[in-house]
């Protein structure tokens, strides 16, 4: 029997694959619980539907990032910290500090695991810091430190 899975299934499907099952399986357990739909003409189209508009969704959101990359591109972060001789700061700065300030200063909200810096920047100066706004799009922040 083919069924659509509604939910993911360990070892048989993940939700929104469809598969041939052994109809017993398919009768007493998947329908029964309902962890699949039978793959009737109505839920196949169905199904195409639900896809079509998750992939649609999936390049908004692309776009988005795009967009977002080109704005922070030309944006310039700039925090004081007290610093030492050469240019070293007491401390560092870290990915929380700058998503702290990009939020007051710009208005845009990035979670601070999505600024990719490797180690905190622990000098004065200007910095890019990798973005990562989604899988397919990274972008980069300038930051400037300037001595308090």
């Amino acid at each position: 029997m083919k069924v659509i899975f509604t939910a993911d299934v360990k070892g048989k499907g993940k939700k929104g694959e469809i598969k041939n099952v052994n109809d017993g399986y398919a009768r007493n357990y998947l329908l029964k619980n309902n962890l699949a739909v039978e793959a009737t003409k109505g839920n196949m189209k169905a199904q195409e539907a639900k896809d079509q508009k998750k992939e649609q969704l999936a390049q908004e959101e692309v776009e988005e990032a795009k967009k977002l990359k080109e704005t922070l591109g030309n944006l310039e972060v700039n925090l004081a910290a007290k610093s030492g001789d050469g240019g070293r700061l007491f401390g560092s700065v870290t990915s929380k500090q700058i998503a702290e300030e990009l939020k007051k200063t710009h208005n845009i909200k990035i979670d601070k695991r999505k600024i990719e810096l490797d180690e905190p920047i622990r000098t004065l100066g200007y910095t890019n810091v990798p973005v990562k706004l989604h899988n397919e799009v990274t972008g980069t922040i300038k930051v400037h430190i300037e001595e308090k």
